[in-house]
């Protein structure tokens, strides 16, 4: 673990459904919860959490993989995807099923808010855990759900493509709280990249309507910013943070204005 890059953020054990993982914590306020990309909580996602702590939030990263800290290489994706995609806690080719997962990560987001009261939870998955933030939305803790280039199922068939790794059950009480308490889901991708299929943001258009909030960045070949065809991650390995017209960068800007405008109601 590579220590120094952690050294503003408190670790601790969480235990709920029946398993006991880390967190690391920084910040002050109300809560997000923001769930690491493969190979895990690198450097660039921890700079992203601390942008959430910088507009008035306490940040949660559970380590769900990987190791803390560990830049990404070849080297990190060879140790820990294989054992990832075939581990039951994230059912990562089953279709209609909430990955099992989803059952800690709801229970951390309701002693988050006891924790940090607020209005309510934040939650951001990014890439393998892309889909999470949908699935915690069952709970009513969460209030402001980020789907940031959700990869999850894997495969390469129709019906995989446009599957939103959530079971019917679980999909209906989503969608009866967009209609009952006006939550809305943020979904952000590269209209290029192969891993987020185009098929599954017009899935969650379809059952979410107005609700979903999509955002899709052009990266086909000569697009106007010159963004890599296999772009895929939105707001941490192919950010432009420097550049605040770049479509990255006000993708990042528009996630940290929907976590502030409703866990941090003036």
């Amino acid at each position: 673990m590579t220590t120094e890059l952690l050294s503003d953020f408190e670790r601790f054990q969480f235990s709920g459904a029946g398993t006991t993982r880390d967190v690391y914590r920084a910040g002050s306020g109300p809560a997000v919860i923001v769930m690491a990309e493969m190979p895990g909580i690198t450097p660039k996602v921890l700079e992203f959490a601390r942008r959430v702590v910088d507009i008035g939030c306490t940040v949660y990263v559970p380590q769900l993989f990987g190791r803390p800290g560990e830049p990404p290489s070849l080297a990190a994706y060879a140790r820990m995807a294989p054992g990832a995609c075939v581990s039951r806690q994230f059912s990562a080719f089953a279709l209609g099923r909430t990955a099992p997962v989803g059952l800690w990560l709801r229970a951390l987001a309701r002693q988050v808010h006891v924790d940090c009261g607020g209005p309510g939870v934040g939650a951001i998955g990014m890439c393998f855990t892309g889909g999470f933030a949908l699935g915690m939305t069952v709970d009513t803790s969460v209030i402001a759900p980020v789907l940031s280039q959700p990869s999850l199922p894997l495969g390469f068939s129709a019906r995989s493509r446009s599957d939103l790794g959530l079971s019917p059950e679980d999909l209906a009480l989503v969608k009866q709280r967009t209609v009952d308490e006006g939550i809305c889901v943020l979904g952000m991708r590269f209209t290029g990249d192969r891993l987020v299929p185009a098929e599954r943001f017009e899935t969650l258009r379809r059952e979410l309507g107005d609700a979903f909030i999509g955002v899709e960045i052009d990266s086909s070949p000569g697009n106007p910013w010159g963004i890599r065809k296999a772009a895929h991650s939105v707001v941490t390995e192919d950010l432009v943070a420097d550049d605040p017209d770049h479509p990255t960068r006000r993708a990042l800007d528009q996630v940290l204005e929907f976590f502030r405008s409703r866990l941090l109601p003036s």
